[in-house]
This record gives C-alpha cells, structure tokens and sequence, in this order.
C-alpha cells in the first residue's frame, strides 16, 4: 500500500495531514523562516539553507526573502536562477526550473490542487501535478502557473499572467488565462 507522500508525488488522490506530510511541512516552513529571516550580508548562509531546503540547484541560486514553499524537496531549479521577493512554491509534486529562469515579484507557482466534486473535496483529498519550466524562461511580476503545466525554453509570461495548460518555446504569453500573444525570433 503506498503511503500518502508516495501517493502525493505520483499525482494521485492524497491525505496531507498525516503525520509524515505534515511534519515535512513543518520542516520546510523552519528552513523557509530561517532563510526570509536573514540579511543581504549573509549570502553563505542563505546558500547553506537553500541546500537544505531544496531538491536540487545548479550554480548561481539566488532568491530574494520572502520566499515560501511547502516542502522544498520537490523543488529543483538549474544553473543562473533569479526569483524576485515573494516567490511561492507549492511543491506537492516536482517543479523543475530549467537553466537561465528569472522570476519577477510575487510570483505562484502551484502543483496542488482539489477535486472539483464536493463531497471528495470535503473528505480532505487532494491531489498535485507537476510543473516544467523550460531554459531561458522569464516570468513576469504576479504570474500564476497552475498544477501540470509545462512552459517551452525561451517563453516569457507576462506580469499578471494565468497560466492554465502547456506554453511552448519561443512565444509570449499573457492575460487571464493565459495566451499566446506574440511568437519570438530566437537567434
């Protein structure tokens, strides 16, 4: 029988409050206090907790405080990785960030999500999908990215954005939802 965390990471049907799930959130939200409470001085420490907290990151990581997520471990970013103040992850399943990201303010990014029927969503199941960001991808101040979408190397999305299904590379998207309002030359 899978445990719920398995069941959480595989996108299926989940419990979050059981023991395990919980104190793993709890965990991250110590790590995440840790991090938002130190100085620009302490850029070591910042690496060190990011380390800690994170599943993966290539060189160069940097992420402005306030930064929140639920359990940092699914949370993987590559090399060159720029997130402005208030970047939220809920990482319930993997969000991979390819290499060269930047994040503007305020950004979400959510890989949870509820059943739309009622009477499942009151008994407290819940489920997640993953999130792929792509190379060289920019995301605009107050964007959303939504539960299982993948976003193409090169994209930008807009500030203010909803993204709700898959961007491909090389175009820009924006509004609410989200869509294609310009397609990029890429040298």
């Amino acid at each position: 029988m899978p445990t719920e965390k398995e069941k959480m990471i595989a996108g299926e049907l989940y419990q979050s409050f059981g023991e395990q799930l919980f104190n793993e959130r709890q965990q991250a939200k110590q790590l995440c206090r840790r991090y938002n409470a130190t100085t620009e001085e302490q850029m070591a420490e910042r690496g060190d907790i990011l380390g800690q907290l994170l599943g993966s990151t290539g060189e160069n990581v940097f992420i402005e405080p306030p930064f929140r997520c639920d359990y940092g471990y699914n949370f993987h970013v590559g090399r060159n990785f720029y997130a402005n103040y208030d970047l939220i992850v809920l990482d319930c399943c993997e969000v991979r960030i390819g290499d060269n990201c930047m994040i503007a303010p305020r950004v979400s990014i959510f890989t949870a999500a509820h059943p739309l029927d009622a009477a499942t969503r009151i008994s407290g199941l819940e489920y997640a999908k993953p999130i792929t960001i792509g190379d060289n991808v920019w995301i605009g101040g107050h964007a959303v990215i939504n539960p299982g979408v993948t976003i193409g190397d090169n994209a930008v999305i807009a500030a203010g954005a909803v993204v709700t299904k898959d961007v491909p590379a090389n175009v820009v998207v924006a509004g609410v939802p989200a869509r294609i309002i310009r397609h990029l030359d890429v040298a």
